[in-house]
């Protein structure tokens, strides 16, 4: 709790003074960071405020940066002013800005120095709290055979690993358990959303493959030997990459039929366009490949005023090789590797039948009939794309054939089951190995009966198993089944946590994150949830990353939030939070309401009230008071939401802070609308209500990489938030009137 108090005291000359001497008015609250923030929709992004990455960024090196010994923040110069680092600036230099410099010799040491300034400003604005790390235990039929001489771990779950298992059951299959619900949107997972469900992912990477770029056991990138005959790195006279790719002439899809280079750029020409822009309902992210921003982007069709249907950045050079460049702006990219990543797809899939690629010496682009519109001026493509995306009748699955190692060939909906078939024509993964089991089964899996179920024969795998007792019920089963259950385990790269949409109500304040992590007892709840199979991490990481371990030999240090309801109370009270509902000083009891200006509020918040609307935000004597009441919405059938009871919403220190946290338990989809703020399951009624849930979140792919996911720039924020925060340090204001 030092450590935070010195961060407080840092801040505290851009913190408001709110005078408790006297009844709440305007003149009582002046201009603080947090409400420039919740100002930013009334100005332009451009023209009055950008990002301070996008102001300087590009030309900062971690030479340029200096450490406040204090609090571990960064800073750098700027127009001759001392500019405090925030979330979207470090997260978009730890993979943009790397080039060696100053004492750091590589750019493993550059990343990582970047990585430790980015989690110690992390760990202060605390945008979720994690409140669990654990230990994961996969638990097995003894008919599957292989997990010992082919394990998972955090980043090679059961989905990758069983290409190299066999199944000694009778019908040759496998069945895997889901913990969240099977959304049936295989074919692209992550269309339309922000987060797809894990299982939904699963299935996606059975089922896509032949992918030039891979991601390996140990959590790394490396190029497919089995898919690549060969491909050049090429840095251009301009300072562009550019990646010459080569394939082998000898695969195929399910359907047998041939893959060639097209097969790899449909995908991308169609995802790049304004088609899949409107099928989606959001932009797609291509802006790191050249001759998209301003140009194909912005191609609509054969009477297009502005862009062009060449694509520069995507080249056809012959049946089997291709290649893609990168602006020099991103060649620089930590993970560049990833620009050579693609995926064979069929073709009429996602360009429509009839359309073809072609490419004259400029750059790839594709028949006017893909930009075909109907009577009301919609692209045709776009509805194909969708119902490509979305439809989850097996005639769509069979549509098209697969890629992967297997084929989805029924989804059931009542019961969240989908059934996966081995594709006889899959050429092999990066190492060349070929599955062997037939048929995969995803069933849902709740963890109260998943054990009997697993018993029953209903599973044959039921992974990431955590909590204590059904860890010790696991490890009980297969200890005493003679040979009949096995197991292994794995430290996890993730953790459960509290997380909140940190843009709307009393969550979108540091302090009252602060308070939240302050009042509770996270390593007991880590010890009562786990049981004893785990500990309670301070940021977004895994202990086992090379990264954490770079940045701990660096000198990291982090907050761990020791319980103090005292403390708690401190940093609500030095961020204003210190009024009763009338608008007179809190006087110790019930809830604590902040008054916020009048001109700074948005819609949502003026009308921000509990679940049950006894508290909402009151106008008084021309400031809102905003209640310190946390509407918390928690998933059904989970043990965590069960431990949440006690250990944040009945919490003594909770009341004691002056806070009070009601809650609502559901389904997990309908949970994703509400932190959305919008229908992506068709859930989301339109009034936001909630700011705060629980889940879980996890650091197991092989790049870690937050760029653009704490971006303050409005035509990006919707898409790529993940916290839907906005740090105050990364407004960089280019007009007087708007500072």
């Amino acid at each position: 709790m030092k450590k935070l108090m010195a961060l407080l005291m840092a801040l505290a000359m851009m913190a408001s003074v709110v005078s408790a001497l006297a009844d709440v008015s305007a003149d009582a609250v002046e201009d603080q960071p947090e409400f420039q923030v919740m100002t930013l929709g009334n100005y332009e992004y451009g023209t009055d405020y950008e990002s301070l990455y996008d102001y300087c960024g590009k030309d900062i090196t971690i030479a340029d940066v200096h450490e406040d010994e204090e609090t571990g923040f960064a800073y750098i110069t700027v127009d001759g002013e001392e500019k405090l680092l925030g979330l979207d600036f470090l997260t978009m230099a730890m993979v943009y800005n790397t080039t060696p410099a100053g004492d750091y010799e590589t750019e493993d040491d550059v990343y990582a120095a970047w990585w430790r300034l980015y989690i110690t400003r992390w760990n202060y604005l605390l945008p979720e709290v994690p409140l669990y790390s654990n230990e994961y235990y996969d638990l097995y039929n003894a008919q599957i055979k292989g997990v010992d001489e082919y394990p998972t771990n955090p980043f090679w779950n059961p989905a990758s690993a069983l290409i190299d298992w066999t199944s000694e059951k009778e019908d040759n299959s496998i069945i895997l358990g889901s913990s969240t619900e099977l959304s049936g949107q295989f074919r692209v997972p992550s269309f339309g959303k922000s987060s797809p469900g894990s299982s939904d992912n699963d299935i996606g990477g059975l089922t896509t493959g032949l992918e030039t770029v891979s991601t390996t056991k140990e959590g790394g990138y490396e190029w497919n030997s089995t898919v690549v005959k060969a491909h050049e790195e090429t840095i251009n006279e301009d300072g562009s990459l550019t990646y010459t790719i080569t394939i082998w002439d000898d695969m195929q899809l399910s359907d047998g039929s041939a893959v060639n280079a097209k097969n790899y750029l449909a995908a991308a020409m169609a995802g790049a366009s304004p088609v899949y822009t409107e099928a989606a309902s959001r932009e797609s992210s291509y802006r790191t490949v050249k001759g998209w921003l301003g140009e194909y982007q912005l191609y609509t069709g054969p009477d297009s005023e502005t862009g062009t249907k060449v694509f520069s950045g995507l080249r056809l050079l012959d049946d089997y090789t291709f290649s893609v460049t990168i602006p020099a702006e991103y060649a620089n990219y930590f993970y560049k590797i990833t620009y050579g990543s693609f995926a064979a797809e069929p073709v009429a899939a996602y360009l429509g039948e009839g359309v073809d690629i072609f490419d004259d010496g400029e750059g790839c682009y594709l028949s006017d009939e893909f930009y075909a519109k109907d009577e009301d001026g919609k692209y045709i493509q776009a509805a194909a794309i969708r119902k490509l995306c979305t439809d989850t009748s097996d005639e769509n699955y069979a549509a098209y054939p697969w890629s992967g190692p297997y084929m989805v060939v029924s989804f059931d909906n009542t019961d969240s089951t989908a059934t996966l078939r081995l594709n006889p024509f899959f050429k092999g993964n990066y190492e060349g190995a070929t599955p062997h089991i037939e048929t995969i089964i995803y069933r849902r899996s709740v963890s109260a009966t998943q054990i009997e179920d697993f018993k029953a024969g209903g599973l044959d795998v039921i992974a990431a198993i955590t909590g204590g007792a059904d860890t010790d019920n696991a490890l009980k089963l297969a200890d005493e089944s003679d040979g009949k259950y096995v197991y292994t385990h794995y430290s996890r790269a993730g953790y459960g946590k509290l997380g909140f949409r940190a843009d709307y109500g009393p969550a979108q304040f540091v302090s009252v994150r602060q308070a939240i992590a302050l009042c509770m007892d996270r390593p007991r709840f880590a010890k009562d949830f786990t049981g004893g199979y785990g500990g309670v991490v301070n940021g977004p990481y895994y202990t086992g990353s090379w990264m954490y371990r770079a940045a701990v030999a660096q000198g990291m240090e982090l907050d761990d939030y020791a319980t103090s309801a005292d403390d708690a109370i401190a940093v609500l009270e030095e961020d204003g939070w210190v009024w009763n509902a009338d608008g007179t000083p809190y006087s110790g009891e019930g809830v604590r309401y902040k008054a916020i200006p009048a001109d700074a509020i948005n819609e949502n918040d003026k009308n921000y009230r509990s679940v049950d609307g006894s508290y909402k935000t009151e106008f008084v004597n021309g400031v809102y008071l905003m209640p310190l009441v946390i509407n918390w919405y928690g998933t059904a059938d989970n043990e965590f939401t069960d431990l949440l009871q006690t250990g944040f919403r009945e919490n003594s220190n909770i009341a004691r802070a002056g806070m009070v946290v009601f809650n609502t338990i559901g389904d997990f989809a309908p949970m994703l609308d509400e932190l959305y703020q919008q229908a992506a399951y068709g859930y989301y009624a339109g009034t936001p209500m909630y700011c705060a849930f629980n889940f879980a979140t996890g650091f197991s792919s092989a790049a870690y990489d937050y760029a653009y996911n704490m971006t303050v720039d409005p035509s990006m924020y919707d898409d790529y938030s993940v916290y839907y925060i906005k740090d105050f340090a990364d407004i960089y204001w280019l007009t007087a009137t708007a500072e």
